[in-house]
């Protein structure tokens, strides 16, 4: 708990920025996962992944986690109801000007965190820009990303596309971090599955309209989710974001 910034008071606060503190700050959503999973899917687990790690890394490195976002940009999912979005343009402004407050009160390691794909390119250049504009280091990445060869290791692709969307990944997760909200009732045995979703060759987006996030909004069938396969899952993320965010620490004080 002593690493959560909200807990803090502002001196405290301006005394562990003055002293070289990295800060945090989860990006996630509220969004539509399909009939099965609570729209609060992406929020719940990026907190979990973001706490964890931070607690871990903390233990090495000054470190605080800032409040968790749990609207992002989720414009694509708009249409099948159940989601709050910001548009891009707001959502890249809202980040600006949470990196703008936190290079004011003295910050200058600012770490974005994300566990929502439609936050991810927003994220970034919201990054860069704040590098531009402040005398800061930043840092920006999705969890699964950081975590890419964790998860290979794991085995996570036994349950579909990773991350996919409301999948047997995402479902996994949810199944080991809150089980009583998940529809199996509601599950389906099988689903068209889109490879372009996932991304082919390094920097090339692939997008059609209605299907950003796969077929009837999400991306792969979620019957082979089990909590026990959600708790390895997460126990391979949380090691992985941690090593990197100290690293990435390490990386921000070169001089």
């Amino acid at each position: 708990m002593n690493e959560w910034l909200h807990y803090h008071t502002r001196e405290e606060i301006s005394a562990m920025a003055a002293a070289g503190a990295s800060v945090v700050v989860p990006l996630a959503a509220t969004e539509q996962h399909g009939d099965h999973l609570p729209v609060y899917t992406d929020t719940l687990a990026c907190e979990h992944i973001a706490r964890e790690a931070v607690r871990r890394a903390a233990a090495s490195v000054p470190m605080l986690l800032a409040p968790t976002l749990a609207i992002g940009c989720s414009q694509h999912h708009l249409r099948f109801g159940g989601t709050i979005s910001f548009s891009s343009s707001t959502y890249l402004a809202m980040l600006g000007d949470i990196a703008d407050s936190l290079a004011t009160s003295g910050f200058r390691r600012i770490i974005f965190l994300n566990g929502h794909g439609g936050n991810e390119n927003l994220m970034r250049q919201a990054a860069a820009d704040a590098a531009v504009r402040h005398p800061v280091w930043t840092a920006a990445a999705s969890y699964w990303s950081v975590s890419r060869e964790a998860l290979e290791a794991a085995q996570a692709s036994e349950s579909g596309m990773v991350p996919g969307h409301a999948g047997g990944f995402e479902t996994s997760l949810v199944l080991a971090l809150l089980p009583e909200r998940v529809r199996a009732d509601k599950f389906v045995d099988t689903h068209p599955e889109h490879a372009w979703i996932q991304g082919g060759l390094p920097g090339v987006f692939v997008a059609k309209h209605g299907e950003l996030t796969g077929a009837n909004g999400f991306t792969d069938a979620p019957t082979a989710a089990t909590a026990e396969r959600g708790r390895r899952y997460l126990e391979a993320i949380v090691g992985a974001v941690a090593d990197w965010l100290v690293q990435t620490h390490h990386t921000m004080s070169e001089n």
